[in-house]
């Protein structure tokens, strides 16, 4: 079957969120609901716009208007939740939800709603990890590369070195992962500006170069995995590598505050008992 509007994921969004336990991570999520729609390795990898898949935008949308709705939340860590309410909630009327949303958000109600093949949302509804994505997509590949550096560095790896060299089976450099300051892991890791889904056959050539230079393997790319490569990644017998995709890299920059700024809206609380004890 075709991938469906975003408006028609949010029960199996609900059904997939109840499935994972009432908690899951955007990916998680994603692999969920195309499980429960049955879709095809070519409907999930499927390109929308900018280099996010079509079911990625639309889960994206579909989660946006549940968390709205008051079904989900969120955390800094880009972790979605069942709230109470949620949790009491196995279906919604599509419907009802749309028109709640639109009346929390005046711009909504302008943009025009298409249900036919490729259109969810109007294209002028560009979400912030697209555009970013296409800004790293922009990047000299270096530049890219010492992006990661930073960010692992950032998220607390140690000698964290760029080496970049051609013919090094994918390897783009190394570094040390310190866990409470006791254990020690030494990991390589890859880092690919794609456009598109990486294949397994990618996963299988890094995990190749990596076999007998350190203990973990990172691939980073600011696209996404098919089903086959994210079953390289974990396949049983075979050294594990860790993927992070283009979403989960744009949270992380985010968490990390790595070329973007968030506004948070600023609550006054008077502390009256603070002026009594002048």
């Amino acid at each position: 079957m075709p991938v469906p509007t975003y408006d028609e994921m949010y029960n199996p969004l609900l059904k997939a969120m109840r499935a994972l336990g009432g908690s899951s991570s955007n990916s998680e999520l994603d692999d969920k609901v195309a499980e429960i729609l049955g879709l095809s390795e070519e409907e999930i990898n499927a390109i929308h716009v900018g280099n996010r898949t079509r079911l990625s935008y639309r889960m994206a949308w579909a989660r946006n208007y549940l968390k709205r709705y008051g079904l989900l939340e969120n955390s800094a860590r880009g972790v979605w939740a069942l709230t109470l309410k949620g949790k009491k909630t196995d279906t919604v009327d599509k419907i009802e939800v749309n028109k709640y949303v639109k009346g929390l958000d005046k711009k909504l109600e302008t943009v025009e709603e298409k249900v036919e093949e490729g259109k969810v949302l109007g294209d002028e509804e560009v979400l912030w990890q697209d555009e970013l994505i296409e800004e790293l997509l922009k990047m000299d590949p270096s530049a890219f590369e010492r992006l990661c550096q930073r960010m692992l560095r950032e998220s607390g790896f140690i000698q964290v070195e760029v080496t970049g060299r051609s013919g090094d089976g994918g390897i783009d450099g190394n570094g040390i992962l310190k866990v409470n300051g006791f254990i020690s892991f030494f990991v390589t890791f890859q880092c690919k500006r794609y456009k598109g889904s990486v294949p397994p056959k990618e996963i299988r050539d890094f995990r190749g170069a990596s076999i007998g230079r350190s203990e973990k393997g990172l691939f980073i790319t600011t696209g996404t995995f098919t089903r086959d490569a994210k079953a390289e990644a974990v396949r049983e017998g075979a050294p594990r590598i860790d993927l992070v995709d283009g979403e989960m890299l744009a949270e992380k920059l985010k968490e990390l505050r790595l070329g973007i700024d968030v506004e948070m809206e600023e609550a006054v609380t008077i502390d009256k008992k603070w002026f009594e004890n002048f």
